[in-house]
């Protein structure tokens, strides 16, 4: 063993065995359409099937369907580290005729509903264990077809980008050629900062930001194409569509952003995207539901202290100044006991 060293190194090892233990929690959102492939992304991403009991609408109800939220949570387990992923799917998301506040309101509901979950546990007696259903991720689809952001797009972000991580996602990039999709990246981030809105750019330290990661911010927003269909290519079974002129391939990153925007969202940035949530949307949260709850912070006109706290009443019968002056007496008192037992106390020691 060696001496010289305290042992401290140890930390990280000892920190990384606990939460390894313990688990991880991770929930992600996805906001679109309908038929821009939500679902299939994410069981291309997870190898899950998270929507295996979900019903199709015919098109004429999905015109008069409001906006759903559903979550569904699966335990994955991969080289001894678990992880509980909660998946919540928003169903009928613009597919209303009129897409206005009906649209986005249930969303906000939902997330600043888990935030005061998270608030509550956090002030209760069982802190040790907390489960933690806030929203870290919100990966929104922009429609390939729409040259850039509709006015739906920009009011969802522009309501939720103080709340919750947005990542825009180019779905269906496979009908575009790679001219178009560049095009089009360059369109949706030049409209994103006119419109002022924050989305997550994956920045986690920019002196210590590896190549990698550089390279995961460079894409925002992903074009992805997304398939659960396995063709052989080149003696290769890979997860691609099928074209008469060949196959585009999911995992190919010359074909689409797929590989770089599942690196970001589960090797690389999972954790800044949860500690991000916790340190900036929710921390923002928590002092707005503080004001709010305070009139004094809040500067609103509330009941005066010194009446509520009965001090400064000027005596009487139950007044502040009899209540300050009894309270002095038992301090005194107390004192006054505390020093007679520690004199007797010196004095047996002495004797001894």
């Amino acid at each position: 063993m060696d001496t010289s060293q305290l042992g401290f190194h140890n930390l990280p090892f000892l920190a990384h065995r606990k939460s390894v233990k313990k688990g991880f929690e991770f929930t992600l959102m996805v906001v679109g359409e309908s038929g821009l492939g939500k679902s299939t992304l994410l069981q291309s991403l997870f190898l899950t099937n998270f929507f295996s009991n979900k019903d199709i609408l015919p098109a004429g109800e999905r015109i008069k369907q409001t906006v759903n939220i559903e979550a569904t949570t699966v335990d994955i387990e991969e080289k001894g580290v678990k992880l509980r992923l909660t998946v919540v799917d928003t169903p009928g998301f613009g597919d209303a005729v009129d897409n206005a506040q009906s649209s986005w309101q249930p969303i906000i509901d939902y997330i600043n509903e888990k935030y005061d979950q998270y608030l509550r546990d956090e002030s209760g007696l069982n802190r040790r264990n907390i489960e933690d259903h806030r929203v870290h991720c919100c990966l929104y689809f922009v429609n390939p077809c729409s040259h850039g952001l509709k006015p739906l797009d920009i009011a969802f972000m522009k309501q939720l980008h103080h709340l919750v991580n947005i990542v825009p996602v180019i779905a269906k990039s496979d009908t575009l050629t790679p001219t178009e999709v560049r095009a089009l990246k360059t369109r949706i981030l030049s409209e994103i900062m006119e419109n002022g809105i924050h989305i997550y750019t994956g920045q986690i330290d920019e002196e210590e930001d590896s190549d990698e990661v550089k390279e995961l911010r460079d894409a925002i927003p992903f074009a992805v194409v997304a398939s659960n269909s396995v063709f052989e290519v080149n003696g290769k079974r890979v997860r691609g569509r099928l074209y008469p002129w060949g196959v585009v391939e999911v995992e190919n990153k010359d074909h689409c952003d797929f590989v770089k925007l599942r690196n970001m969202l589960i090797r690389t940035h999972m954790q800044d995207l949860k500690d991000y949530t916790q340190d900036v949307h929710y921390e923002n949260f928590r002092k707005s539901k503080l004001l709010a709850s305070s009139p004094i912070m809040a500067g609103s006109e509330g009941p005066d202290i010194g009446a509520v706290m009965n001090i400064g009443g000027g005596g009487g019968k139950g007044g502040g100044g009899d209540v300050l002056r009894k309270k002095d007496m038992e301090l005194e008192e107390m004192r006054r006991m505390m020093a007679l037992l520690q004199a007797q106390l010196n004095a047996k020691q002495d004797h001894v």
